[in-house]
């Protein structure tokens, strides 16, 4: 059986703004002086359980060069670059093709491939109980046509994240690999109902993790999206002509095809709908890095429960989170009497907001959009 990762890098990161931009998403920013991105340590975490041939990153035209220069574990040819921004479902829709017509040509049929769909802007650790997970899982898809994926413990009410509700309640045990049937998906919920779960042992954080044998996920989206799911094996044949192709741009047929599919998330698309769903709930530490106000539950701080990271005094400053990457002349930021702030610059953007409005920042970017201005994306 052939085991194959999908790393998910297209998103753009725009909370992270103005860090993240167009050619360097949040996926490639050292959030700590020294430390890799979290790309990175995603492809770091992969090569455990999967050959560096068989590792992929789905990501979009705008970040395919910077991430080819940074990523050299695995084939240039790996990473790929989805024609149009469709999200999740079609993307993996395109790379179900494109796994399906290089596999094809070694020999080796769908039904003897199993994926991992993996995520680049997730923090996990250890890497051995995050390696525990993935092999239980990866072996029990091998030998069930069931869709699965992996759900949280949660450690507090939070109301960022969707919700994987099970049908019967995990066992205590933190440690041991447990695997239950599941019941529904939910929305971000309401602080209120965020503290509800919470109490509960059968909701689970949505941690963005899939994994299905490749043949079971084509059935599926013929099912449940068919207007994705049937025109995988149009994909595949406009695909045989140039089946290592990286720039999807570069296949009109690929192209036109692609832009014509509904633009909807793979949770939407299939694992909302699907009759046999499974969820594992995780053994290892996992938080999404989705928003400034992750950091400093991830990274050091300082007495003041401060997150600082570049050239950054402060004084009577608390609870607050300061990135300075602007190298331009020494540059320096000093803050004084400031609390639960966030400060971020770059050589050409400062960002100043509240840090309880992290989640908002996505407007700056619509609004510079609106504007024209893009030369601070």
């Amino acid at each position: 059986m052939e085991r194959i990762a999908i790393i998910m890098a297209g998103g753009a990161g725009n909370r992270f703004w103005p860090l993240s931009k167009i050619n360097r998403p949040k996926q490639l920013i050292q959030f700590k002086e020294g430390s890799p991105t979290l790309l990175e340590e995603a492809i770091e975490r992969a090569l455990i359980v999967f050959k560096s041939e068989n590792i992929y990153i789905i990501t979009n035209q705008y970040m395919l060069d910077a991430i080819g220069k940074v990523i050299t574990e695995i084939p240039r040819e790996n990473i790929i670059a989805e024609p149009a921004k469709r999200n999740t479902a079609p993307s993996l829709a395109l790379m179900a093709a494109i796994i399906s017509v290089r596999y094809k040509l070694k020999g080796i049929p769908e039904s003897n491939i199993v994926i991992g769909v993996l995520t680049a802007d997730q923090k996990i650790f250890p890497n051995d109980a995050f390696t525990r997970s993935i092999e239980a899982l990866l072996r029990y898809v091998e030998f069930n046509p069931v869709l699965a994926t992996i759900g949280i413990r949660p450690n507090r009410p939070e109301t960022g994240y969707g919700y994987i509700e099970i049908q019967d309640e995990f066992e205590d045990s933190t440690s041991s690999i447990q695997i239950k049937p599941l019941k529904s998906f939910h929305e971000k919920p309401t602080l209120e109902v965020a503290q509800r779960y919470y109490l509960q042992n059968r909701f689970l954080w949505n941690s963005g993790m899939f994994f299905w044998r490749l043949d079971v996920f084509r059935e599926n989206m013929k099912k449940y999206t068919p207007e994705i799911g049937n025109n995988i094996q149009k994909l595949q044949e406009y695909l045989e002509e140039n089946p290592y192709e990286i720039d999807m741009t570069k296949n009109k047929q690929v192209l036109e095809l692609y832009a014509s599919l509904p633009d909807i998330s793979i949770d939407y698309a299939l694992m909302e709908k699907a009759e046999r769903v499974v969820v594992e709930r995780a053994v290892f530490t996992w938080e999404d890095v989705g928003t400034y106000d992750a950091l400093p539950r991830i990274y050091s701080v300082d007495n003041s429960n401060n997150y600082l990271n570049g050239n950054i005094e402060t004084i009577d400053t608390k609870n607050s989170i300061i990135i300075n990457q602007n190298n331009t002349n020494d540059f320096l930021i000093a803050a004084l009497g400031i609390d639960n702030m966030v400060v971020s610059a770059t050589e050409d953007a400062l960002l100043i907001c509240p840090k309880d409005r992290v989640q908002e920042i996505k407007r700056i970017v619509e609004k510079l959009t609106r504007e024209g201005k893009t030369k601070y994306l």
